[in-house]
């Protein structure tokens, strides 16, 4: 039978027989031909169907199909009673879809799988689709993973999905009753409503629920509050406040505190551990090319944090750090003014008995540096005259300074060390350099002096030193020089697996150095950042740097760097700064290598290696060591060997310290991660972490996880394990996770995911 076509206003017939009574044009299809209705926002396809070009109703029946363009909504069902003009209708016996629009973002699961939905029979009225007796999901059809089950659903496109008492069904059996469900169908869906409480355990201590709420504000700002709670110990709260208020500028503050009812056992009254941590971070474009940013980190005390935080680093990194400056870049200059605060925990709080008192106290063994504020204005480099190779820098600050730090014999408080509250140091140091070559020799030399004046200064006592309000300023003249050697180079031009080409170079270096004026006042000065470790020093540095570079196709990669440094030092005891038989600490050490050396007079420093290699796609082998020819071996080392291929990856290194235990304390640790998969990857996912501890023969920490993810939804089971001082725990965690939803249920956060 022939297919006719016909325009009827504004709509486009298609049909194989047509009647025509009055105002109402009926239309039938022939077998595997139905007839068809469309125009530029909707498509109505059945057996037969009846329009009213009056009242611009649509009746259908039979194979009928549904199509709403702007919403990208499709609908097949058995019968369709549709007006037009008022965007009205009923569906039965629907099956219907809508394509959400996604937008991927790390550690989000995500399918491109539409979102589906059956019932009984459905109604449209305006942007609203209200489905009755019937189910929701995003998974393939017809056996999905899970669905929500329920009388009654309401479904905006590219909005919302909403619904109430309604059945979670996992696969065929119901495992959560839920009195109100909603999802969001946005690009960027944020709405109130609550976590949903989940139990767990941990071996320290004991049963735990977890739960929580996030508010959605407004379209600038959120909260997150989530909690643990364990009968045994208390409650434990987490706050995650954010903020957009206008462009360029955002913050992120989060709160965590645990109010502790005391460990069970340790005595009456037991012992607490509660507290509270602060993270802060934002940062703001203020106009005019000024800018500010924050990072504030605040705990109430160190125990605290070890008791509670699932974070290894956290529980075993002794500094905080707080910073948050204002700035602005122009032309060679540039402006900072810093507030900052630095508290590196030296141990555990310590137990401490005031004299003629018999209540026990718990001090912070802490140093604490403050800078509120400190104001720096530089300027880089510029030619002083266009015909001489000179040019000018400078660097100025000031600021007001605080610095303290007690002073333990054993358990007892022997000193209390402390500047005033509000310090002042200021500096200014004038720079020139400049830039000569002579046989492919280049010569950079730089001359300049630094005045710095302090408000205080510090004074030797018995147990230690004390600040005395002395006025004093310290001033040194510099000298450098710069002498870049010739490279030399060869290329090989056999292909290997390396690449198609290879290029070697090898790149000698030495830098002379001498600071002078400081005298033997050194200990005088207060320390609170590079500035003060500046002492007298008469050095010479060398340098040999190999590299080796590889051609493949038209890119080129360096793949093979190693760099050996030593410094030889013709002032042994840096202008009689050197304190014998302890650990000292100078710049003109510091920019050598991270670990200290010196514990008396010498003249050379140790050898520093630095090994990086990425011969392969995907592998990375980092090596940095100092041998030390007086220890006759390496006294630290530090390598990491990390390898990915398509979805496997794996890594492992070690850190190992083994100097003078005057320096730094004997460590050696190995850390290995491996596993295969990633958050999105389909299947199954697995992955484990562990670092263990040589010199203790301890297993501090590890962490394994399983994921399974299905075409619509996931399921992850993670083990984390602490052995770290008093903290030996394990704690389970638990995650079921829809595609495009996020995590609906469980204890297992985000940030804490392997994948």
């Amino acid at each position: 039978m022939p297919i006719h076509t016909l325009s009827i206003g504004d709509w486009n017939a298609q049909f194989a027989e047509q009647t025509v009574d009055h105002s109402i044009i009926r239309l039938v299809g022939s077998p595997g031909r139905p007839a068809e209705l469309e125009d530029d926002h909707l498509l109505f396809r059945a057996d037969e169907m009846e329009y009213n070009q009056d009242t611009g109703d649509v009746t259908a029946r039979g194979n009928v199909f549904y199509h709403n363009f702007d919403r990208n909504v499709r609908i097949w069902c058995s019968r369709l009673e549709y007006n037009t003009d008022d965007e009205k209708g009923k569906f039965y016996d629907v099956i219907g879809e809508s394509h959400p629009r996604i937008i991927a973002k790390p550690g989000l699961l995500t399918t491109n799988n539409p979102f589906h939905f059956e019932g009984t029979w459905a109604e449209r009225i305006g942007e609203k689709y209200i489905l009755h007796q019937g189910f929701i999901t995003n998974c393939k059809m017809p056996k999905p993973w899970w669905r929500l089950r329920g009388k009654r659903f309401d479904i905006v496109p590219n909005e919302k999905a909403t619904g109430r008492n309604s059945k979670f069904i996992l696969r065929t059996i119901p495992i959560l009753y839920l009195p109100f469900f909603y999802h969001s169908l946005e690009r960027e869906p944020r709405k109130s409503g609550f976590l949903l409480p989940m139990p767990g355990n941990s071996s320290l201590r004991g049963f735990e629920l977890t739960g929580g709420y996030f508010w959605a504000i407004n379209r600038s700002y959120d909260l997150t509050y989530r909690f643990q709670y364990y009968p045994e110990r208390g409650l434990v709260s987490h706050v995650d406040f954010r903020g957009k208020p206008y462009a360029g500028t955002d913050y992120d503050v989060i709160l965590f505190g645990a109010n502790d009812k005391g460990v069970p056992g340790s005595g009456n009254p037991p012992v607490k551990y509660s507290g509270l941590s602060i993270l802060a971070v934002g940062k703001s474009d203020l106009g005019n090319g000024w800018t500010a940013h924050a990072a504030i980190n605040y705990i109430t005390s160190f125990r605290f944090r070890q008791e509670w935080s699932e974070s290894y680093s956290e529980i075993t990194g002794s500094e905080i750090h707080s910073v948050g400056f204002v700035n602005k870049n122009w032309s060679t200059y540039t402006i900072n003014a810093i507030f900052a605060r630095l508290e590196n925990f030296q141990s555990s709080e310590i137990p401490y008995t005031p004299p003629n008192s018999t209540s026990t106290q718990y001090l912070t063994n802490a140093v604490i540096i403050r800078k509120l504020p400190e104001v720096e204005f530089t300027g880089r480099d510029r030619q002083i005259l266009k015909s001489l190779p000179l040019w000018f820098s400078f660097e100025t600050a000031t600021g007001l300074l605080y610095r303290s730090y007690p002073v333990f014999n054993g358990n007892t408080l022997v000193n209390n060390f402390q500047t005033s509250q509000f310090m002042n140091r200021s500096s200014l140091a004038p720079h020139v350099t400049g830039s000569f070559s002579f046989l492919n020799i280049h010569l950079v030399p730089s001359f300049g002096i630094q005045e710095t004046y302090y408000g205080e200064a510090q004074a030797p006592t018995p147990t230690g030193f004390t600040a005395v309000g002395t006025n004093i300023v310290r001033s040194s003249q510099d000298f450098s020089m710069d002498i870049i050697l010739p490279s030399l180079a060869r290329v090989f031009q056999k292909k290997t697996i390396f690449g198609d080409k290879l290029k070697h170079v090898i790149e000698p270096r030495a830098i002379y150095r001498y600071v002078t004026g400081i005298g033997t006042d050194y200990a005088r000065f207060i320390r609170f950042d590079e500035t003060d470790i500046k002492s007298n020093t008469n050095e010479l540095l060398l340098g040999l740097t190999n590299r080796i570079y590889a051609k493949r196709g038209d890119s080129i990669q360096e793949i093979f760097t190693w760099e050996l440094f030593q410094k030889r030092y013709f002032d042994p005891t840096f202008g009689g700064a050197i304190v014998a038989g302890e650990r000292n600490l100078f710049a003109a050490t510091a920019d050598l290598t991270a670990y200290a050396f010196l514990v008396g007079p010498r003249s050379t420093s140790p050898v520093v290696n630095i090994l990086r290699m990425s011969p392969l796609r995907g592998l990375n082998v980092q090596w940095q060591a100092d041998y030390d020819h007086r220890q006759h071996g390496l006294i630290d080392s530090s390598v990491s060997v990390e390898y990915r291929y398509s979805k496997f990856f794996v890594s492992a290194g070690q850190n190992q310290v083994h100097t003078n235990p005057i320096l730094t304390a004997v460590a050696n640790q190995f850390h290995f991660r491996g596993g295969f998969g990633d958050y999105n990857h389909r299947g199954l996912s697995a992955g484990f972490e562990a670092i263990y501890d040589y010199t203790q023969g301890v297993l501090q920490y590890t962490t394994s996880q399983v994921t399974y993810n299905t075409d619509c939804c996931g399921f992850s089971f993670q083990l984390h394990t602490f052995n770290v001082g008093t903290r030996v725990e394990t704690i389970p965690r638990f995650a079921f996770t829809i595609a495009n939803i996020a995590t609906p249920f469980g204890n297992l956060k985000k940030s804490d995911r392997m994948f």
